[in-house]
């Protein structure tokens, strides 16, 4: 691929971000002389906006609303975005090819693995959702050995259809207490983004389960703190969100960023 001169995060809303702070940590911390810039895309323009950068040779994350878009637009895609369906990480190759990647998968592993205390093994899954977030779930939870997922959305439609692209080990289903009496329960939807809305009444997660929520905010979110007010251990999707940060670094610049300079940029 051809070194970046800009890198950028792409979605809509990102004022709310962290990315930038991490991501010019790491790049400070490494000695690269670059900036990396959140850019609120308007979705009527998204396709015309990654043109515009792909042509300048541009590096990248993408971020809700625009994860499927980006992966329809990519010339070519790793296996992993292929696999799932959206791409969050994005570059140009010496031939001008858009390439996309996904580091969430990988991201959501890691959180998944710090909350549980060991390799995730034998456990049913519930995903709220049936975007690319939940997909990354899914390709994350298919590689865990004995493990099964049950996939709730409000449109059953939707929830069946990302069930069937992975097969026997992912169940759609139209009882939300189905995913709530999970092992794990993840909310793979944007609810608790913009607002303190709660994705799932809390008092139908028993408190031996385990809860993820992909959505961050400073200080968590409303979901989490409800979660373990209850005795529920429970994280938001910050782990997730650096983790998912430092592998992207890695795919544009073929080295590790120092994680513990993000962490610490993120904390401050």
């Amino acid at each position: 691929m051809r070194e970046p001169g800009r890198l950028v995060l792409l979605g809509h809303p990102v004022s709310q971000s962290l990315s930038p702070r991490f991501q010019n940590a790491a790049l400070i911390d490494a000695g690269l002389p670059l900036r990396y810039e959140a850019i609120d895309v308007e979705p009527s323009r998204f396709e015309a906006v990654l043109g515009d950068l792909r042509a300048e040779g541009v590096a990248g994350n993408v971020t809700v609303p625009f994860k499927e878009r980006t992966h329809d637009a990519c010339d070519r895609l790793t296996l992993l975005a292929e696999r799932v369906g959206a791409v969050n990480v994005f570059w140009v190759d010496a031939d001008g090819q858009l390439i996309g990647d996904n580091s969430d998968v990988g991201g959501f592993d890691a959180t998944a693995r710090t909350l549980l205390g060991d390799i995730p093994r034998d456990l049913s899954v519930g995903v709220l959702g049936a975007g690319g977030a939940a997909a990354g779930v899914l390709a994350a939870v298919e590689q865990w050995p004995g493990c099964v997922a049950h996939v709730y959305n409000r449109t059953p439609e939707r929830a069946r259809q990302l069930a069937e692209r992975f097969g026997t080990f992912a169940q759609p289903v139209d009882d939300i207490g189905v995913v709530a009496g999970a092992d794990l329960v993840v909310n793979a939807t944007s609810v608790g983004l913009r607002d303190d809305a709660l994705p799932i009444d809390p008092a139908l997660i028993p408190r031996g389960a385990r809860v993820i929520d992909l959505v961050y905010k400073r200080g968590e979110t409303r979901f989490v703190h409800a979660l373990r007010a209850r005795g529920i251990r429970a994280c938001d999707g910050l782990e997730m969100l650096i983790e998912q940060g430092a592998l992207a670094f890695e795919r544009w610049f073929g080295i590790a960023p120092n994680r513990a300079v993000m962490w610490e940029a993120v904390r401050r």
